[in-house]
């Protein structure tokens, strides 16, 4: 970057007469005093009506938004100076930022190489400032992000099957998410549709090399979404569908482990809820149900629900703003694809699942690299929410055990540089399929996963 970005700036959040529009505003400015400044936009479904006491949690959840919603713009410049213009954060919440934006864009920091990026996010704070949260009378029921592909559907079948009131939830950025609609037709929820509009600036500076591109913690922006959604519409419960393969990192940089999902994973989590208690209201529960289960686990799950196999899809290219979404849900070439893939093949009869994908993904050649990289025999994991390596390895032997795919050309790879290191398959099919602990999950919940 030629001329340098000295301070970033969290402007000024308007709300529309109507309530149901938020613009958060944002500024870089430069070494020359260049300014540049950002607006994004966001709109919630419906006109609402607040109590007062809920009033004051809505805009304690305003603030937050504002903040995550600002990681957009942050990164593209990455300036060491913060500046909060219309509140003020005590230390602790600075801390929990400082570790949001540094953790959640580990993976962007190490794509572009930058230095000594553990100290580099500094959010300011007020000595001595008190922050309270609030408490919120709520209604005994859950709002459950809705992402369009398997680990979502699993959890909402679950929460039906123990008969739990529940509702849809969905951010759409910038366009309409089709087979997310045709997800919750299927599973007849309601859905609740936030829409997100970015300014349109980044669009066309993240095509130029003026700017920092890469990763962002999107699972963080979501969880901050959908809790605005869940104050503003009356929900106890706010829950997500991350599994427990989501814990496992990416590779080490400058002493620090990377992980593409670590806005997914429990530490997130963690982190999320006690912020929420501490400093918003403890009257909402932020978790995520299949916390307890592989994505193997999820996958063999899955696999029960047929309904959904002509509408899934976790494949991100359909959330790409800058591509044009695959035509049948799936692009084919992306480690996503390809792990999703993988793990269903186990499960779902081979000429069920090509149909699926429209294609035999273990027959294409370029995907063999990333195949490498989802079974650990690469330096690094492939940068996607993807399983663990063991589950990836436990998932090939079962589908070689099957012996429908034998002339793949992924299977042919198991044989040749896996299956000979494979130590005790049946203890690791039992330690990658059962269930784990429950400690995130709150109590009227835990039925679910009684025998």
């Amino acid at each position: 970057m030629s001329i340098k970005a000295e301070l970033f700036e969290f402007g000024d959040y308007c709300l529309s007469t109507q309530k149901n529009r938020v613009e958060f505003n944002y500024q870089v400015i430069f070494s020359n005093r260049k300014r540049v400044a950002f607006g994004e936009t966001i709109t919630l479904p419906d006109q609402f009506s607040l109590s007062p006491s809920a009033e004051k949690v809505f805009n304690k959840c305003l603030q937050s938004l504002h903040l995550i919603l600002g990681i957009s713009y942050w990164k593209l410049f990455i300036p060491k100076k913060i500046k909060i213009k219309s509140f003020s954060l005590t230390k602790q919440q600075a801390l929990f930022w400082n570790q949001v934006y540094t953790k959640g864009l580990g993976e962007f920091f190490y794509q572009n190489r930058i230095k000594n990026f553990t100290s580099l996010v500094d959010f300011p704070f007020k000595t001595g400032l008190v922050v309270n949260s609030s408490s919120l009378l709520r209604k005994n029921r859950s709002l459950v992000a809705v992402g369009g592909g398997k680990d979502s559907i699993v959890s909402l079948e679950l929460l039906k099957k123990n008969g739990l009131p529940i509702t849809g939830v969905v951010v759409e950025t910038e366009k309409h998410y089709l087979f997310i609609s045709k997800v919750a037709q299927q599973a007849n929820i309601n859905l609740l549709t936030i829409k997100r509009s970015l300014d349109s600036k980044t669009i066309s500076l993240n095509k130029t090399d003026k700017v920092y591109k890469g990763h962002l913690p999107i699972s963080a922006i979501y969880a901050f979404f959908d809790l605005l959604a869940a104050v503003v519409y009356d929900y106890r419960y706010l829950i997500f569908s991350n599994e427990r393969s989501s814990n496992e990192g990416n590779l080490s940089y400058q002493g620090t482990v990377i992980n593409h999902q670590w806005s997914k994973s429990s530490e997130f989590e963690t982190l999320f809820n006690d912020y929420v208690k501490n400093y918003i209201t403890p009257d909402i529960k932020y978790f995520s149900l299949l916390r307890p289960w592989h994505e193997l686990r999820i996958a063999q799950e899955f696999s029960r629900h047929p309904k959904y196999w002509s509408v899934f899809s976790s494949c991100n290219r359909n959330f790409s703003i800058s591509h044009t979404p695959p035509k049948n849900r799936w692009c084919g070439r992306c480690p996503k694809c390809a792990s999703i893939f993988l793990l269903l093949a186990p499960f779902i009869p081979k000429n069920k699942l090509v149909s699926i994908f429209g294609k035999n993904l273990f027959n294409n050649q370029r995907l063999l690299d990333t195949y490498r990289g989802l079974l650990g025999l690469t330096k690094t994991k492939p940068f996607e929410c993807v399983g663990t390596v063991d589950e990836t390895r436990l998932a090939l032997y079962l589908i070689w055990q099957k012996k429908v795919y034998q002339t793949s050309t992924i299977i042919r790879l198991f044989e040749k540089e896996i299956l000979c290191a494979l130590v005790n398959p049946p203890l690791l099919q039992q330690n990658v399929l059962k269930t784990g602990d429950l400690n995130n999950i709150p109590k009227n919940f835990k039925l679910i996963f009684q025998p």
